[in-house]
């Protein structure tokens, strides 16, 4: 949508909407991740295909910061280093949409909604849920959750949150990037014709 090498005042201010909508949602963070991840999902997809890798690099490190200075649940506070792995969870995301769909996207004339973009979405949030769930949910929570801290009660359900959950908001968020990303050619499509 936009070209790769300009970033000029326009891609700023796309970025910062994004990143605005990504910290209104974490407000409701507590309520359930299905809420929150999807929209930040969405978010770090769109911010590389309407902008640049770099911004959704960007959007991926900055939203786990605000995440935990906003609504920090019980287990980030117990375990901050999982914020360094959820960035590059994020970061995983960020790149596989680059590779997998932005690159293919400009050859294809920026039709996104295709069965092979689909496909490469779901392995984009696969590949995000698998590293994450290795990393925080078989790795760290397992081995910095005090043995005798009430958490360790709730390790199965923190498990699930940071892999198959992470998968499935993943493609909940792509599902809400197909969407908008088409409704944004559409209306770019017509402003266009109409401004000629």
């Amino acid at each position: 949508m936009e070209n790769e090498k300009k970033f000029g005042t326009k891609q700023i201010a796309i970025t910062a909407v994004l990143l605005a909508i990504c910290i209104i949602s974490q407000v409701f963070k507590n309520l359930s991740v299905f809420i929150t991840g999807p929209i930040i999902n969405a978010c770090i997809a769109l911010a590389v295909l309407m902008v640049n890798l770099p911004c959704g690099i960007i959007l991926s490190i900055i939203t786990p910061i605000t995440a935990y200075f906003i609504a920090a649940s019980p287990i980030m506070s117990a375990v901050p280093a999982m914020i360094l792995f959820i960035m590059l969870g994020n970061i995983v995301l960020a790149v596989m949409t680059y590779v997998l769909i932005k690159k293919p996207l400009k050859s294809a004339g920026g039709n996104l909604f295709t069965v092979p973009n689909i496909i490469k979405a779901v392995i984009a949030s696969l590949a995000k849920g698998v590293f994450m769930g290795l990393t925080i949910s078989l790795w760290l929570l397992p081995t910095f959750i005090p043995v005798d801290s009430p958490l360790r009660g709730r390790l199965p359900i923190f498990q699930r949150t940071f892999s198959l959950y992470q998968f499935l908001t993943a493609c909940i968020g792509f599902a809400y990037v197909f969407i908008i990303y088409a409704a944004l050619r559409k209306s770019e499509t017509n402003f266009q014709k109409s401004d000629s």
